[in-house]
């Protein structure tokens, strides 16, 4: 793991708040797995949809990360949608795959996926995503 990845980690307090894990399978795909805890629900079973577009957007922005950071540059969002295709409730064992699509000097495109542990795909999303060098 390269250093801006070491450095997420360490200042990820929103990752570590929803209990995010995540490896990088190779440059560009990484996979996520998260438990959907009482914590998290907007209704007495059903995952707050906003929690579901964090862990989303991290998906998608690791997989931006672990390819920009051997180039040692960082990532922001600069948009990303998302479908919702089946409700997530509690104690459902989610896993996101992001994966980089294409990838420019400055704009990266990537996609993810979101699904239970029956394997059911529960979200997709697409993002742009800018890199950039960091300023400290």
């Amino acid at each position: 793991m390269n250093e801006i990845l070491k450095a997420y980690d360490k200042t990820n307090e929103f990752g570590r708040f929803l209990n995010m894990t995540y490896k990088v399978a190779k440059p560009g795909e990484v996979i996520f797995s998260m438990l959907v805890t009482k914590d998290l629900l907007a209704t007495k079973q059903a995952m707050h949809g906003g929690a579901l577009a964090g862990l989303m957007d991290a998906v998608v922005g690791v997989a931006a990360l672990s390819v920009s950071s051997l180039k040692g540059k960082l990532v922001s969002t600069v948009e990303f949608k998302i479908n919702y295709l089946k409700p997530v409730v509690l104690n459902d064992h989610l896993k996101g795959v992001g994966t980089v699509i294409s990838e420019g000097n400055r704009i990266i495109i990537c996609k993810g996926e979101i699904f239970n542990q029956n394997e059911e795909l529960v979200a997709i999303a697409t993002s742009t995503m800018n890199a950039y060098l960091s300023k400290s």
